[in-house]
């Protein structure tokens, strides 16, 4: 079987499984002297323009969660994040996102993508759902592995 249709259909079944409207993740990819950030994989989504956003590491949510390896939890957009500024979150503005968690997908000793839950409608993402989404990506999802450090 493809990898990349395996890691959609698990990505798929998780989306049904917690109840997001969209969920979605980012992988890094080489680009000149660093490298960027892109959304490779989408469920619920409302478009395919997700595809087309490349980010830089600390930047919108997946260059945040992918820089820091530390989630992100937003119950409200509109609270959390200032008119002014949301154009830095653009996979927030495509995908018309009102609460979202992201969590890093760890291979071994270094975050190797970032998955991202979110729902369209204000105060939807709980505590749980972010606790949900970290305890299946410290299982491991596709090739993640989950492990956040390797034992000495």
């Amino acid at each position: 079987m493809d990898k990349e249709a395996d890691l959609q259909r698990e990505l798929e079944h998780l989306r049904g499984a917690l109840g997001y409207d969209f969920m979605a993740i980012a992988l890094p990819e080489p680009a000149e002297e660093q490298f960027v950030i892109k959304w490779r994989y989408a469920a619920g989504n409302l478009n395919e323009r997700y595809r087309r956003i490349v980010l830089q590491t600390g930047k919108g949510v997946a260059g945040i969660v992918f820089k820091t390896g530390k989630p992100m939890w937003l119950p409200s957009v509109q609270e959390a994040i200032s008119d002014e500024n949301l154009f830095h979150y653009p996979i927030i503005n495509l995908e018309k996102l009102k609460s979202l968690a992201a969590v890093p997908l760890w291979n071994d000793a270094r975050v190797a993508g970032v998955l991202l839950g979110g729902f369209r409608e204000p105060e939807r993402v709980t505590e749980s759902h972010l606790e949900e989404m970290l305890k299946w990506a410290k299982k491991g999802i596709g090739d993640f592995n989950g492990k956040e450090w390797m034992s000495n």
